[in-house]
């Protein structure tokens, strides 16, 4: 018999913003550029699409916020 897959569960798991940007920037390899509360909002504001709950999961956001954000870090810029 098999057991659940803790694995998946914490990664579709759905989650407010503050528990996501924790979540990204803590597993993230030190070479990438870390994620911020204002880049994320910038990202659902742009992509409200992928938001029908309003929440985020690492399942479905993390690959997309890696590949977005190196294009974007100009919005923390003054």
């Amino acid at each position: 018999m098999k057991g659940p897959d803790l694995d998946r569960e914490h990664s579709e798991k759905k989650r407010s913003l503050v528990e996501f940007l924790a979540l990204y920037n803590d597993s993230l390899p030190f070479e990438f550029p870390r994620a911020t509360a204002v880049l994320l909002v910038e990202y659902k504001r742009r992509y409200a699409d992928q938001f029908k709950d309003g929440l985020w999961s690492l399942d479905l956001h993390r690959k997309k916020i890696m590949d977005w954000l190196p294009g974007h870090l100009k919005l923390l810029e003054p």
